[in-house]
């Protein structure tokens, strides 16, 4: 059964149309969606691995537009819309830290989170709150979903024949480390956006900023 599952997603990720289902994902994510694309690129890459940079490309424009949904989200919304998104999301809790970081530096936390499992979207809406000038933003929101996208696409481009080829041997253990993978990710998360590890900072004891205003202007 997991075998034909696995044919069949590498068929549909082999799907003229993968790309711009991917272009959606990627979107949607950095805004609002709680399922990260990189399963859906490592699959996509994973069936044609000569056009896995293009796929990350593809990834992470379409997670660069979606950022800027998740920014306008926070920037004009936050009352109405984006406190209850983060609340659903499970992110409350994590936006005051999140947002006194940013205001204190924007372009180096936003291109450091392309090596975090931290949501995304939770770095967009806050930045929409805080009025991270837009120009610093886009840049920075390129140079970091390169990082994260960018990563798979080339390692599926020059190693993409191997790596099938050990997938398809051995199925099932990577099936079984990648759920274990999952899992820790959502570990990860929850210390990192929960601000468990004891270290402390000046944004530490931040409080949830006043949302009754309009956020402040880019």
């Amino acid at each position: 059964m997991l075998r034909r599952l696995y044919d069949w997603t590498l068929a549909k990720a082999a799907h003229r149309h993968a790309g711009a289902w991917l272009a959606l994902f990627a979107f949607v994510e950095a805004s609002f969606f709680p399922i990260p694309p990189h399963p859906l690129l490592g699959l996509m890459c994973l069936a044609d691995p000569k056009r896995a940079v293009r796929f990350a490309a593809i990834a992470t424009l379409g997670s660069v537009a979606g950022g800027l949904l998740g920014y306008a989200i926070g920037h004009f919304l936050f009352a109405s819309i984006g406190a209850q998104l983060l609340s659903l999301l499970h992110l409350s809790h994590s936006f005051p830290y999140a947002a006194c970081q940013l205001r204190a530096n924007a372009f180096y936390l936003i291109i450091g989170k392309g090596v975090t499992p931290i949501p995304f979207k939770l770095v967009t809406i806050t930045a929409g709150f805080v009025g991270v000038p837009i120009a610093t933003f886009v840049v920075a929101s390129l140079i970091s979903r390169s990082i994260s996208f960018m990563i798979v696409g080339v390692l599926f481009r020059l190693f993409g024949a191997p790596i099938k080829a050990f997938i398809d041997r051995y199925l099932i253990w990577v099936t079984l480390g990648f759920v274990a993978l999952v899992i820790g990710g959502f570990v990860a998360v929850s210390l990192l956006t929960g601000h468990h590890t004891g270290v402390i900072d000046a944004c530490s004891g931040a409080a949830m900023p006043a949302i009754s205003a309009a956020a402040p202007a880019a």
